[in-house]
C-alpha cells in the first residue's frame, strides 16, 4: 500500500503545485495580492510566510490546491464592485483580483491549465533529448486467422503509415492510436510493396490485461508486429525537433482525449476506463516500480489531463471563471449574482457526480463491486 501512497502523492504535489504556480505567476505579474498558496486541503500540516506576505503550506489532504487572492471573499465578487471600491483604500484595491481588467483576469485564470501543458512539453522535451524518441518503423509479422485484420484485408509484410490519420512513427504507436480511438471504423493506411493502400478495419473489444496488469477492455485487430529489417531505431533528438515532437503529443494526448471524454457522454466509449484518485495512485505506484522514466512520463500524462479537466466550462473549474469572462466581454457587464449561483449549484452538482461515478469505478477496479 505504501508503494502507491508514496508515488501518488509526489504526483499529486508535482502537478497540483505547477498547476496553482501557474496562477501564482499571473498573479504576481499583475500586481494582485495572494494571501495563500496551498498545497492539499483542510488543515495545515507546515507552512510559512514569504516576504510580500504570502502564506505557502501543505494540507493534509494532498488532493488538489488553491491560490487565495487579497480580498477574495467569494466567487460572485465580479458582480458587486462598487461594494468594494468603498471597502478598500487605493492601495489596496491596487492588489484586487476582481477590480484588474478582463484580460489579466482571464490570464491569470487560464495560467494554471496553461502551466500544466509546460510541465508536459518540458518533460516531453526532456525524455526525447536526453533519453531519446523510437522512430521503429511498425511491419506486420503476423495476420491471425478470421481476425478483423484479416477480414479486412491486412497482410503480412505491409508497413503500417498511418492509423485514424495519425502518422506512425514508431512500431510503440499502433497499440496507441488503436486504443485511443473511438470510431467503430478505424483507417489503416499501409505500403505493400510499391504501393500505398488504405484499409478500413472493425476492431475486436475484448477484455484483457493492460502492460500493467490491470483489468481493461482492448480493442484488438489481431496482428503482430515487429521492427522493420529487424533493426530498432531509438535516436536522441537535436532541441528543435525534441520541442517539435513534444508539442505534437500534447496536441495528440488532447485531443485524443477531448474525443474519448466525447465518446463517453454519447455512450459510444467505455466508461469503465474513467478514474478517479484511487486508480490514479494504484497506477503511479505500478508505474513507478518501471523506473523514473516511466513516472514522469506518466506524470506529463496527467498533467495534460488536469489542465484540460480544468478548461472544461463548468463553474467551479477555470474554465466556468473563463466562461464567466466570455459572458462579461460580450455583455459588457459581469452576470448577476444570482445568475452565477444557479451556475455554480450546476457546476456542484456536475462534480459530485463525476467523482461519485469515478470512485464507483475505482471501487469496482478494486474487486468491491461487481
Amino acid at each position: 500500500m505504501l508503494s502507491y501512497i508514496l508515488p501518488f502523492i509526489v504526483l499529486i504535489i508535482v502537478v497540483v503545485f505547477i498547476h496553482e504556480y501557474g496562477h501564482y505567476y499571473f498573479a504576481k505579474r499583475y500586481g494582485v495580492g495572494v494571501t495563500d498558496f496551498s498545497i492539499g486541503f483542510g488543515q495545515e500540516l507546515f507552512g510559512w510566510n514569504d516576504k510580500s506576505g504570502t502564506r505557502w503550506k501543505i494540507c493534509w489532504i494532498p488532493l488538489g490546491g488553491y491560490v487565495k487572492f487579497f480580498g477574495d471573499r467569494n466567487v460572485y465578487s465580479q458582480a458587486d464592485q462598487e461594494k468594494i471600491i468603498k471597502k478598500y483604500s487605493g492601495e489596496d484595491r491596487e492588489k484586487l483580483f476582481v477590480l484588474k481588467p478582463l484580460y489579466q483576469r482571464a490570464l491569470i485564470v487560464f495560467g494554471g491549465p496553461l502551466a500544466n501543458f509546460l510541465l508536459a512539453l518540458v518533460i516531453f522535451f526532456s525524455i526525447y533529448t536526453f533519453v531519446g524518441k523510437d522512430f521503429t518503423p511498425a511491419v506486420i509479422n503476423e495476420v491471425q486467422d478470421d481476425s478483423p485484420a484479416m477480414v479486412g484485408g491486412l497482410k503480412q509484410n505491409d508497413i503500417i503509415l498511418e492509423i485514424d490519420g495519425n502518422k506512425v512513427e514508431s512500431i510503440m504507436e499502433v497499440s496507441k492510436f488503436i486504443m485511443t480511438s473511438t470510431d467503430e471504423i478505424i483507417d489503416f493506411k499501409v505500403r505493400r510493396s510499391n504501393d500505398e493502400l488504405l484499409l478500413k478495419i472493425k476492431p475486436d473489444t475484448i477484455l484483457g490485461e493492460d502492460n500493467l496488469g490491470n483489468k481493461i477492455n482492448k480493442r484488438i485487430v489481431g496482428i503482430k508486429l515487429g521492427a522493420y529489417n529487424d533493426q530498432i531505431n531509438h535516436v536522441k533528438l537535436g532541441p528543435t525537433k525534441a520541442v517539435y515532437h513534444a508539442i505534437n503529443e500534447v496536441y495528440y494526448v488532447s485531443i485524443s482525449s477531448l474525443k474519448y471524454i466525447g465518446a463517453m457522454i454519447f455512450g459510444k466509449a467505455d466508461t469503465s476506463q474513467l478514474g478517479g484518485p484511487i486508480r490514479i495512485a494504484k497506477i503511479s505506484g505500478q508505474v513507478a516500480e518501471f523506473g523514473v522514466l516511466a513516472f514522469i512520463s506518466m506524470m506529463a500524462y496527467i498533467s495534460i489531463s488536469l489542465g484540460l479537466i480544468n478548461l472544461f466550462p463548468i463553474p467551479m473549474l477555470d474554465g466556468g471563471h473563463l466562461m464567466f469572462y466570455a459572458f462579461e466581454k460580450v455583455l459588457g457587464r459581469p452576470l448577476s449574482q444570482k445568475t452565477q449561483e444557479g451556475f455554480f449549484r450546476i457546476g456542484l452538482f456536475l462534480l459530485l457526480s463525476l467523482m461519485l461515478f469515478t470512485t464507483f469505478n475505482d471501487l469496482k477496479d478494486l474487486g468491491l463491486f461487481k
